[in-house]
């Protein structure tokens, strides 16, 4: 799941590590995607054979993470629409949300206006 990607890149970048390898699932690799077009993870690659697939991620050059907020949690979903979404750190951070277009940033998902499940926040 994500929450898990996420604590394992950013104890990863805590301690140095130059790569990371994660086993690979839809959500994690859009998720790894997201990171890495916000700049948190250098490059994202998805390897292996179809039953034993994994990411490889690049940690090296990329900002650190410094602080991460769940928003939703298998027992408590939030949702909200576009004209709800509010900046993180005054549009330092970043909010995730999963939407009908698949998982997007805060920015984007106002830009083509679509709400949806928000999944965390990170700066």
């Amino acid at each position: 799941m994500y929450i898990d990607l996420l604590i394992k890149i950013k104890n990863a970048q805590a301690a140095g590590k130059p790569i990371l390898k994660v086993t690979a699932t839809k959500a994690d690799k859009a998720v790894a995607d997201v990171l890495s077009e916000r700049g948190f993870v250098k490059s994202v690659e998805l390897k292996g054979k179809s039953y034993k697939k994994y990411l490889e991620i690049e940690l090296d050059g990329a900002k650190k993470i410094s602080g991460l907020k769940f928003r939703s949690k298998p027992s408590l979903r939030n949702y909200a629409g576009y004209r709800e979404l509010k900046k993180v750190k005054g549009g330092y951070g970043t909010l995730v949300l999963t939407t009908p277009k698949g998982i997007l940033t805060d920015e984007r998902a106002r830009r083509e206006k679509v709400g949806g499940q928000l999944l965390f926040e990170i700066w």
